[in-house]
């Protein structure tokens, strides 16, 4: 406001002295208080002084425009009382070349302190201004706990809602997603965060799939509404990871199927250490249960899962360090703790290295998955769910060959203990995203060393889903089970390993390099595919398949083996792997898949 009135000195001084230099002292200073008074009250008026300097855009220029407009006139109307007998011409011309000086000195001082109040910012800051896509309560949050972190400089907001757009909120101007490379060079931004916590993931993901497109760092807050305090916002903020560009809109879970097979009783997590595992645990401990026995045979990873837990604050449980093969271990296990749920998660997963280390393989995630189901039916463990796998349907390697046995094993169970009461079940999906034996984490590393990314086959398509929203369906799933059932959990549609590695390229702010464009900075090279390795996988065989309560888990009604049947070729399993067999191993492993499965299972009670 000084700034101005020392501006209006001059203007209106100049501009009456060029027109009418015989003007006194007294009349001058008339005229140039009814200048500052209008000026003043105008520009309050009109906002001008609500502005910060730092964040006015060219947006500004127009309210500038019409608060100098209206001044002028107030001015005008104030010289015609001061000197009423002035010809009209020269009124006229004092508008004129005061108007025009007034707009041309007042933005030319705005726009010239905005460039000074930036330069250090910018030198401080370099490399790490932001902008936030999001001009909403969560957005203003953030803007305030980044201020205070003093990590990363707001400087702007993004939002596509016509009603914000030209205005400012939380200090800061909203620009419109169209005008982000005018931002971009103007604040030289090379991040922005997402901050819409309550929007569908569907709308998520274009907004990120947007903003992918001009080589951004793009971060996201998560959809949660536990950021109470600004402080843990920047916090939360977290890297976006290739989920947020699948964009499947999750369907809220449904408490009571969450609760109902773990709440208040003894709970058994088979490979509790491991990537599905480990979020099962972290979920059952959220549930109440009465007690939680860990199972792992990996010593580091049974003590960060038990770390993990306590520090959320859940202390019932009981890290057990073994292997799934030693079946009187378990019994005892399961009798000293009246385990009434098992999950069983324990298994070799990684393709490759089960195909190289095939009698270990088949050793830990058949006949370990056997003497599992046979300790659970042992000690009458009311509720058995087994963790599958996309790979166990017609499966063209060792791993999905040995998921497969394991679901014959536990469906041969499932049939006798339905008749006591017991429900033992499958639940089958494809991969995981951020799982140990995922593709993804291998992109990101491959990327982080400057390429190249190595896919398979330029065709490939998986199946994906993010970890916490698998085992929520699992633990609904284990709910809804009767016995002898083959969950399905929706996958969405496949999604091709080619695409996913050019968004993760684009969600690291890169390029990709190709013939097209040479100068590019990760490439993507074809390996081709490994031993076992399909093109494409699928979650069911056949086509016998029924929606359940949940709109995102159907039941398949698979054949299966009975028991008896079951028996012979698992005995002649067990036997090759004693010797080492390594040959025979694998020819009794496919052997009972490639035969007609002699029982077919009826219809599940509904």
């Amino acid at each position: 406001m000084l700034c101005d009135a020392l501006l209006l000195v001059v203007i209106s001084g100049l501009t009456l002295f060029v027109l009418t230099p015989e003007l006194t002292l007294l009349q001058w200073g008339a005229a140039w208080l009814g200048s500052l008074a209008a000026a003043v009250g105008v520009f309050h008026t009109f906002g001008l002084y609500r502005q910060i300097i730092r964040y006015i855009t060219e947006q500004a220029l127009f309210t500038l425009l019409k608060a100098v407009l209206a001044t002028t006139f107030l001015w005008l109307v104030w010289l015609r009382i001061l000197f009423p007998d002035w010809p009209l011409f020269r009124l006229g011309l004092a508008g004129w070349v005061f108007g025009v000086s007034l707009v041309t000195l007042v933005g030319a001082l705005r726009f010239g302190l905005r460039a000074l109040l930036w330069r250090p910012l910018q030198h401080q800051y370099s490399g790490r201004q932001a902008f936030i896509y999001g001009a909403n309560d969560a957005g203003w949050q953030l803007v305030s706990a980044l201020r205070q972190s003093k990590e990363i400089f707001p400087a702007a907001f993004v939002d596509d809602d016509p009603a914000v757009i030209g205005k400012e909120f939380g200090g800061l101007p909203v620009y419109a997603p169209d005008e982000i490379p005018l931002l971009l060079r103007r604040y030289q931004i090379q991040e922005a965060i997402v901050a819409l916590p309550h929007a569908s993931e569907y709308k998520r993901r274009q907004v990120i799939e947007r903003l992918t497109q001009h080589n951004l760092r793009v971060r996201v807050m998560p959809p949660v509404a536990d950021f109470t305090a600004g402080r843990y916002l920047p916090r939360i903020v977290r890297e976006v990871d290739v989920g947020d560009l699948l964009g499947r809109n999750r369907v809220q879970p449904d408490l009571s199927l969450l609760q109902r097979s773990v709440a208040g009783r003894s709970v058994m997590v088979t490979g509790a250490g491991g990537s599905i595992g480990s979020e099962l645990c972290r979920q059952i401990a959220l549930l109440g249960p009465k007690r939680l026995v860990l199972v792992e045979a990996n010593e580091f990873a049974l003590y960060r899962v038990q770390q993990e837990l306590l520090e959320m604050g859940f202390s019932a449980l009981v890290p057990a360090l073994g292997t799934v093969e030693d079946q009187p271990w378990l019994e005892g296990l399961l009798a000293q703790h009246r385990i009434c749920t098992v999950f069983h998660a324990a298994a070799y997963k990684h393709v490759p290295l089960v195909e190289q280390n095939l009698i270990s393989g088949v050793r830990n995630n058949v006949i370990g998955s056997a003497r599992v189901v046979a300790a659970c039916r042992a000690q009458g463990v009311s509720r058995f769910v087994l963790i599958s796998s996309d790979k166990a349907v017609h499966p063209s390697n060792v791993m999905g060959a040995t998921k497969r046995w394991a679901e014959l094993i536990t469906l041969a169970a499932a049939h006798q203990e339905r008749a006591r009461g017991n429900a033992y079940c499958v639940v089958r999906f494809g991969n995981v995203l951020g799982s140990s034996g995922s593709v993804v984490p291998l992109f990101q590393r491959q990327i982080l060393r400057g390429g190249p990314i190595t896919v398979t086959h330029p065709e490939v398509t998986r199946y994906f889903m993010s970890i916490h929203e698998a085992v929520e369906l699992v633990l609904q799933a284990s709910s809804i089970a009767q016995g002898g059932e083959v969950f399905l959990l929706d996958m969405g549609e496949p999604v091709a390993i080619l695409d996913l590695a050019r968004k993760l390229i684009r969600l690291a702010g890169l390029s990709e390099r190709t013939e097209q464009n040479p100068d590019g900075d990760i490439e993507i090279i074809f390996t081709g595919l490994r031993p076992g390795e399909k093109l494409h996988e699928t979650l069911v065989i056949g086509e016998n398949v029924q929606p359940t309560q949940h709109p995102k888990i159907r039941r398949a009604i698979e054949p299966f083996w009975e028991e008896a049947a079951l028996q012979p070729y698992l005995a002649a399993l067990q036997q090759a792997i004693q010797w080492r067999e390594g040959e025979s191993v694998r020819a009794v492993l496919f052997a009972i898949l490639s035969e007609k499965t002699p029982f077919c299972a009826e219809t599940p009670p509904q």
